[in-house]
Formats: structure tokens, C-alpha cells, sequence
């Protein structure tokens, strides 16, 4: 079976700023904010939430279904998709616009300061689960152009899908009504500590209300782990040690993988959210959301030293 992300496709320009942006930033003049800063490294990378997410699904043996949109200088991105003998039936070329494009400026505290131009994103409208002929072990709805998110979550929802709403930084391009019903349509919830707290905010549920008798909420605490709540139980997944923290940028979509490909396998929540918690490990070792590399000889040898118990992926 094949997991479907849709989501955005993106350009990243990740750059390094060497202080962090608190000593720069004075607190009562945020009303004539006029900040610049000198950054010291810069790469520009393959992003967007579909392609970092499908990206680790495929290192981990998956068959990725990226439903998104692509703009006139996507020949770099489907350069490597073919290397990676990726399925791209369903990205909508668009030859008017730009690709999408993220300018992430991350600071000594792993801070980040993110401006996403979404290019040609809103055409994923035009994309329906109905044309897939494989019916999907789940479909995840990552942050892109609003009305796509609400098109897709219900598409999945009503053709009996397990359907993961996962907001991201398009939480406040929502109403408190409108996160309502995306959370009433899902099976799974996932995003980190301050989205959900904000998803909560927003919709004026607390945890048990989010949860509702059928529902998972994962939350990602970064170096801390994760929380996975279920309406039995409460899990905490303690975090898989890398061998480097070079940037933290995409380690939240590894995980993403990580965790709907061990679901996929049938696999429990707990096993699940260590899968996860291994696939980000990884990509927090390189700069860059797809740079990351591993066999998955080397992933179950990183998950029996992190959990002293054999990887049975």
C-alpha cells in the first residue's frame, strides 16, 4: 500500500545566522521592527512538506504518493525524483510561476525565522485522491494553500481513509470553526508542542476533546521526544541521540515518515513514535531537509542502541 502526502513542494534557502535573534530583537520596539542579519552560511536545498516527508518514506522502503504542485523550475526537482524512482503522476506542473520557496534563517539556539513564498500551491485543487488507483494505507494533510488542506482532509475523510491532519505553520490560516472540523475529520493529529497548544487555543479544546473517542495526537517536544495520546493511554517517547545536530530543519518531517511507515507496517503507537523518533535523528545530521542518507541496516542499529530492543522494521 502507498502512503499519499499532500503538501507543499518547495526550494529551501537555509542560512545560518551565528547569534541568536533575542540579542537583536528589543522587545518594546516590536512596533517598528527594522532587523537585519548577517548570516554566514547558506544552501539552497530540496523542501516542502510532500517532498521532505516522501523523501525519508522512500529511504525507508515506502511508496510515497506526493499529491503537489510543482512551478517552471521544477526540472532540478524532478531530476531527482527520477533518481529516486519516485512517483510524480500526481504533481501538477505549473509554467507561469515560481516554485514555492522557503528562506529559513535558523539561530545559535535553533531558533528559526521562516518566509515561504507559495508559488503555484494553490493549483493542488485541481488534484483528487479519487484518481489514484491504489487505495492509500493513509493520507496526510501537511501544511500548503488552506483550500487545498480543507479539499483534501475532506476528500480522504469521506472515502474512509485514515486521515492525518498535521497543521503546521498553516494553524493561523484557519478559524477556531474551521480546525474544528479538520480535527473532526481526522484519525491522527500531529504537530509540535506550540502548534497544538495553539490548535487547542483555537478551537477551545483541551486534549481529551481533540481526542474524542477514535482519534491520536502526537506531539513533538524536539530534543525532548514526543507525546503520543490515545483515548487509552499516554506514551512518551524519549528522543534517538544523532551523531551530530547540524540543522534541525526537516527533522520534523522525518519523523512524519518515520511514524506513518511503522503504522503502516501494523506496528503500535509506542513502536511508531521510536520509528519516529530515529528517522528524525537522521536529518538533524545534515544541512538540509533531503540530505540526509541511510541503509536500513544502519536505521535498525541506530533503533536497538536508542531502545535496546531489536528493530523488527
Amino acid at each position: 500500500m502507498a502512503i499519499i502526502i499532500s503538501g507543499s513542494i518547495a526550494y529551501d534557502y537555509i542560512m545560518d545566522f551565528p547569534d541568536v535573534f533575542k540579542n537583536h530583537i528589543l522587545p518594546d520596539q516590536l512596533h517598528i521592527l527594522n532587523v537585519s542579519f548577517l548570516v554566514d552560511r547558506m544552501q539552497k536545498g530540496l523542501g516542502g512538506t510532500a517532498g521532505n516527508i516522501a523523501y525519508t518514506i522512500k529511504l525507508l522502503g515506502g511508496e510515497p504518493i506526493m499529491f503537489s504542485t510543482i512551478g517552471k523550475d521544477g526540472m532540478e526537482y524532478f531530476d531527482h525524483w527520477k533518481k529516486m524512482s519516485m512517483l510524480v503522476d500526481h504533481i501538477i506542473q505549473d509554467d507561469k510561476r515560481l516554485t514555492s520557496a522557503a528562506y529559513i534563517v535558523t539561530d545559535k539556539d535553533d531558533n528559526q525565522i521562516t518566509a515561504f513564498y507559495p508559488g503555484p500551491a494553490d493549483r493542488s485543487s485541481e488534484l483528487r485522491l479519487a484518481d489514484v488507483k491504489e487505495k492509500p494505507s493513509c493520507v496526510m494533510i501537511s501544511p500548503t494553500d488552506k483550500n487545498v488542506m480543507q479539499k483534501h482532509l475532506r476528500e480522504s475523510h469521506d472515502n474512509g481513509f485514515v486521515t492525518i491532519f498535521d497543521p503546521g505553520q498553516q494553524i493561523f490560516a484557519f478559524s477556531g470553526e474551521e480546525l474544528q472540523q479538520c480535527v473532526e475529520q481526522s484519525n491522527f493529529i500531529i504537530g509540535n508542542d506550540y502548534e497544538i497548544k495553539i490548535l487547542s487555543e483555537r478551537t477551545g479544546w483541551d486534549t481529551k476533546q481533540l481526542l474524542g473517542e477514535k482519534r491520536t495526537l502526537v506531539v513533538t517536544l524536539g530534543e525532548q521526544g514526543s507525546v503520543i495520546h490515545s483515548s487509552k493511554e499516554t506514551i512518551k517517547i524519549s528522543a534517538a541521540k544523532p551523531r551530530s545536530v547540524d540543522d534541525p530543519t526537516g527533522a520534523g518531517d522525518a519523523f512524519r515518515a518515520g511514524f506513518f511507515m511503522a503504522y503502516e507496517k501494523g506496528f503500535n503507537l509506542k513502536t511508531c513514535g521510536q520509528f519516529a523518533s530515529v528517522a528524525g535523528s537522521f536529518a538533524v545530521e545534515s544541512y538540509g531537509t533531503q540530505q540526509h542518507r541511510f541503509t536500513l541496516d544502519e536505521f535498525r542499529g541506530r533503533y536497538q542502541s536508542a531502545y535496546h530492543t531489536d528493530c523488527l522494521f
